[in-house]
């Protein structure tokens, strides 16, 4: 199949464009960035440069390769940029759809995230509702969400892929990341907030498998959804730092994903079944 990936120089995506190649399909991707355009073509993608926020761009880019479907893995999160995120999940959707429908693509796989479902008790499964009623400032993120995984619907084939909190290289947990940074000043306290994780890896092997999926969403996300209580420690000792101290409560939605879906239907098995292993796997190879 001929590929186009948007974000293939993100955290998810430069495990993804290998993993395309390798399966033998034909990559094309785009960006803004020539230092991003440099490393995708060492990797053996075809690069076209050209802004998501540019329509026509966008529309001349797919038509030029007319691809037989479309990974979108494209945010704006390696620096906390969550107002350009946001922008992404809106406006970059809205126009990587319209160039897919102008293209006559049929098949769209589009990254999301699973921590906006409505509150409620245990992990919830993709026939929860998103948080739409959810207060400032969490209904910006739970809007933005919604209106990409609306968006997406326009195609005849969509996966809305629900991911978990990423871990693993180019990700805020790597050993130089934002958050491994806020844990070694122990900056971070343990909550009774409710996560769950998945290894850019799995998530990039998902995005793969995606392509032969039905359409709907699915979170892809480990087979243990916990609290901060529990997986902050481990992380901690994995990176060397001292223990976190504990501030009772938790954020609203704070309560997990279950994977059952992608496992039992789709027989998707993610390679770091659990962050107990998975951060001293990930954090002793970085």
């Amino acid at each position: 199949m001929r590929i186009f990936v948007a974000g293939g120089s993100g955290a998810v995506g430069r495990q993804l464009l290998p993993r395309l190649l390798q399966v033998g399909h034909e990559v094309i991707t785009i960006t803004r960035n020539e230092r991003n355009a440099h490393f995708m073509k060492s990797m053996g993608a075809r690069v076209l440069l050209a802004d998501v926020f540019n329509q026509e761009a966008v529309i001349t880019a797919m038509a030029e390769v007319r691809p037989d479907a479309v990974i979108h893995q494209l945010t704006s999160l390696s620096d906390m940029n969550f107002s350009e995120n946001s922008r992404i999940r809106k406006e970059g959707t809205r126009n990587l759809v319209e160039a897919a429908q102008t293209a006559g693509v049929t098949r769209f796989v589009a990254q999301s995230i699973s921590w906006a479902y409505e509150p409620g008790d245990g992990p919830a499964t993709e026939n929860i509702p998103l948080d739409l009623n959810a207060p400032e400032p969490r209904i910006r993120m739970v809007d933005a969400v919604a209106t990409l995984e609306q968006a997406v619907t326009a195609l005849p084939e969509y996966v809305i892929l629900r991911y978990g909190m990423f871990y693993g290289p180019g990700t805020w947990h790597e050993r130089t990341g934002q958050i491994a940074e806020k844990v070694l000043r122990k900056e971070m306290p343990a909550t009774d907030g409710i996560s769950s994780f998945i290894h850019v890896e799995d998530a990039a092997n998902a995005a793969v498998l995606a392509l032969g999926w039905p359409s709907g969403p699915v979170n892809i996300v480990d087979n243990e959804p916990a609290s901060a209580v529990q997986w902050l420690p481990v992380y901690a000792r994995a990176l060397g730092a001292s223990e976190p101290d504990y501030i009772t409560g938790m954020e609203r939605g704070e309560r997990g994903a279950s994977n059952a879906k992608a496992r039992l239907e789709y027989g998707w098995e993610p390679i770091f079944p659990t962050w107990r292993t998975g951060f001293s796997r990930s954090l002793a190879s970085q």
